[in-house]
């Protein structure tokens, strides 16, 4: 029965892109994935070459290691492409290098061994102070790469699979002893393409541009069950000019998370996360859909959300924060939202989220500041929004504009909207928000974001 809703979910999203392009020319469609350029690399090497056997039991890590070194070695002019065939290729974890690109092609599948007690350890992020779940340092990431330049993860929609069976599992018995490796790590790089691949079980997040510039995600599917503890889908962290597109995205976490740090070492290390953009987004999470924090220690702007379709959804759109974490949250134009049996519309909160550790300071308040929602439309909403802010730093130019998830007359006379230290204004939504929203003194807030 879950296969079969996964597979209705993507021949859904098929035929609702189908249908946008149709209505669309491609002159008219808004893209920013040029801003990375796919390159066309003049040397060619296959995993073959260098030992590697697609039979999904032999065990491939050499292989591949032997072969970016290779790669990293010989510096052709250009870069050099690493082709992977049709086939299973059981590997350890491993780090790409510069100037490389990694080629799924057709059925060709990179799994990872399930082998967790040989899996390298590296350093936690400088922004976090200590693995994500556990303190000490983290497992390294399945395919990893830190100070790298022109990267591409590409191909004719081959599969990525990390396996997280035994993660997920680690991970429900507490046995744990140092956090979860992402599927995708690229820390510290610049001008980095992921496309036309699928990614499954994902041991924790999905993928993680960390420390980043000029990053694009395209035409990338991301599966994971809904049980399946923390994997997020793609979480741009402390990083700038990022770009996702069309890309489906069903998991246990939240589909798109824009992060910049957790607590005193984000706000110590004060990388900020900008200038990203999130178009044609499709996918369904027990979570959120798109998502702000609440690592925001270091700041987060300038995000724009368009052309996003949410089914069997948690919360669709999720600003969240919380006290001690400082940082900013200014600037988040989220638009054009199809939602369909989501549990709550709209959440923008400063309440949530845990801490590494006891050191952070209490007077440490976010500042979230100029957040609009509009053009969104729902069916089976169970509950429209919240939008609760703090107390000694309320949050400020919120604009509701346009936004339709019926008349919830069944409500009577409880509000259906929850609101508290905030300010800004509504227009067009329905049911009616909260009176911190209807009111307003001055220039609308909503007309200057329109």
């Amino acid at each position: 029965m879950k296969m079969l809703r996964l597979f209705l979910g993507i021949f859904l999203c098929f035929l609702a892109v189908t249908a946008y392009l149709k209505c669309v020319s491609a002159e008219e469609m808004r893209t920013c994935s040029g801003t990375v350029r796919m390159r066309n690399r003049p040397e060619v090497v296959s995993i073959v070459q260098f030992g590697g056997v697609g039979d999904g039991r032999k065990l491939n890590t050499w292989a591949f290691r032997k072969a970016i070194y290779r790669i990293q070695h010989m510096r052709r002019r250009g870069g050099t492409l690493l082709y992977i065939p049709s086939g299973v290729w059981l590997t350890g974890s491993f780090n790409l290098t510069s100037h490389m690109t990694l080629y799924l092609a057709r059925d060709a599948v990179i799994r990872a061994t399930q082998d967790t007690w040989n899996w390298p350890l590296i350093d936690p992020l400088p922004s976090y102070g200590r693995g994500r779940e556990r303190p000490g340092g983290r497992y390294m990431s399945f395919i990893h790469g830190d100070g790298l330049r022109d990267v591409i993860i590409t191909g004719e929609n081959g599969t990525i699979d990390g396996q997280g069976g035994v993660w997920w599992n680690m991970w429900r018995q507490r046995s744990l002893k140092f956090t979860r490796p992402n599927l995708i790590e690229l820390m510290n790089s610049k001008g980095i393409i992921i496309s036309n691949v699928v990614l499954r079980d994902s041991p924790f997040w999905n993928i993680h541009p960390v420390y980043c510039s000029d990053v694009v995600i395209k035409y990338v599917t991301i599966l994971a069950p809904f049980d399946s503890p923390n994997t997020d889908g793609i979480d741009p962290d402390s990083s700038f000019n990022v770009c996702i597109e069309d890309c489906y995205i069903a998991t246990g976490d939240d589909l798109v998370a824009v992060k910049s740090g957790w607590d005193e070492y984000g706000i110590a290390y004060g990388r900020p996360s900008y200038g990203i953009t999130i178009r044609r987004l499709t996918g369904s999470t027990p979570f959120s859909g798109v998502a702000i924090g609440s690592e925001t220690s270091g700041g987060i702007q300038n995000v724009f959300a368009e052309n996003v379709n949410l089914f069997n959804t948690g919360v669709g759109i999720h600003v969240k924060t919380n006290i001690g974490r400082g940082g900013f949250i200014r600037n988040i134009t989220v638009t054009d939202v199809h939602m369909y049996n989501v549990r709550k519309g709209i959440k923008i909160a400063g309440d949530v989220g845990d801490h590494p550790d006891d050191r952070f300071n209490w007077n440490a308040l976010p500042i979230v500041d100029g957040i609009t929602v509009k053009n969104v439309w729902g069916e089976k909403v169970q509950q429209p929004g919240s939008i609760q802010g703090l107390k000694n730093s309320p949050f400020t130019r919120i604009c509701l504009s346009g936004i339709n998830f019926g008349s919830f007359s069944s409500w009577g006379s409880r509000s259906p909207w929850k609101c508290a230290d905030i300010t800004g204004a509504a227009h067009g939504v329905s049911p009616w928000p909260c009176s911190e929203l209807t009111s307003t003194q001055g220039t609308d807030v909503c007309s200057l974001r329109s």
